[in-house]
Order: C-alpha cells, then structure tokens, then sequence
C-alpha cells in the first residue's frame, strides 16, 4: 500500500551538514527523511518557493520535455530503501501508454513539483525510515537551511557527484 506524500521542509543534517528533504503525508502524523545532495536540495527549493531560473534547470527540461511529449508525470513512488538509499519509480503515461521509469527520490520529487504531480511513499519504506512529526522544529529547519544556502559558492559544487 502507498501513502500520499506532500514536501514539509528542506532541512540540514546537523552532523554531516548535508541536505535532507522531509516529505509527510497528508495528515501530518509522519515526516520520511531523505538525505540529498545540495544542486537538488537546491532544484527542490526552487520549486517549493516558486522561483523561475531565467533559462531552464535540467527538472524544468524534464517537465518542458515531458510536456512537449505528451507526455504525463501521473506520478512518482519511493518505493524501497535499500542499505539506507531509498529508490523511486517515475510513472509517464502518454496515452494509454504507461511506464515506469527508475530515479532517485530527490530528482524524482524536483520533477513532480514542477508538474504538480503526486508523491507516494510505500507503507514498508514508511515503517522503516518514518518518524512522528514535530511541528516545532519546522520553520528553524528551513531558516537553518536558507543561511546555508548562502554560504555555498558555484566552486562547492564542482566535486560533487
């Protein structure tokens, strides 16, 4: 069984200094974090705070190709977590056409946002990596987040991978 998914929060890990992406369901009863990297970190946030990059990022590229297609994001999935790296199956349908493409959750929630797709999680990835929501912590994670996206320079990005 799947759970409908929406994105609470970008957070930073406070040990490793690494972005996390929260997803909750909808009830606000559980948060699913994922560690991410900081370009989608950063694609996410974009997405979240409705900003337009003057020229397309590669998940506005997506959903221009995917468009021009005709084709639909019906949705995404996390589907599993495996020695701690969770995966994600992109659902494209373009007519009676349907297919299941493999992604990783962090590309695959940047796309979805861009074409207001929905975000399941399955209940088996739930049980295993959940925690209860704390409604508190939410908006000093953001904060936390933002004054680290400040810090960063294009040259943080040239190794990562």
């Amino acid at each position: 069984m799947a759970v409908e998914m929406k994105v609470a929060a970008i957070a930073l890990d406070a040990a490793s200094r690494l972005p996390i992406v929260i997803l909750r369901d909808l009830h606000d009863r559980r948060a699913l974090p994922i560690w991410i990297g900081k370009s989608e970190a950063n694609a996410i946030l974009q997405a979240l705070e409705g900003q337009r990059p003057p020229r397309p990022m590669t998940h506005d590229l997506l959903a221009i190709i995917c468009k021009e297609g005709d084709m639909v994001v019906e949705k995404i999935v996390i589907h599993a977590l495996q020695n701690n790296t969770f995966y994600a199956l992109i659902t494209l349908r373009r007519g009676e056409l349907r297919k299941d493409i493999d992604s990783r959750p962090s590309d695959a929630i940047a796309l979805a946002l861009r074409t207001d797709t929905p975000i399941w999680a399955m209940e088996e990835v739930l049980a295993e990596a959940s925690i209860p929501v704390d409604h508190e912590a939410d908006e000093a994670e953001r904060e936390a987040f933002r004054s680290f996206l400040a810090t960063l320079n294009p040259s943080d990005f040239a190794n990562d991978s």
